[in-house]
């Protein structure tokens, strides 16, 4: 059976991004990787959505990017969570349970 990607819901990037910098600085092709890896491979990041987001993090100060070499000794700009980004990801998981909780719940009571 072949799987296929999703459409992410508005928003829903900030939070897989500011989670997968949760553990350790990536740079953005290993963000986009290891979502896609986590995902089995049905959450594909395409870079001109990731680019923009990561951007868009920074400015919030959610995130904070330094230059340094990757994997490959290629010039990679590292991005990992800020204290407020820690914060921002705590209250994002909150409203992400609550919200799929709901969802859950309407689709249940639809059944009959």
């Amino acid at each position: 059976m072949a799987q296929t990607t999703l459409d992410l819901p508005q928003g829903t990037l900030d939070l897989l991004i500011l989670k997968t910098l949760a553990l350790a600085p990536q740079h953005g092709w290993a963000i986009s990787e290891r979502i896609q890896q986590i995902s089995s491979e049905v959450l594909r990041i395409k870079q001109g959505s990731l680019y923009p987001a990561l951007q868009r993090l920074e400015r919030r100060g959610w995130i904070q990017g330094k230059w340094g070499a990757s994997e490959s000794n290629r010039r990679a700009k590292f991005y990992g969570l800020t204290r407020s980004g820690r914060k921002q990801l705590a209250a994002e998981e909150s409203a992400w349970r609550r919200l799929t909780a709901a969802v859950g719940q309407v689709l249940a009571a639809a059944k009959g």
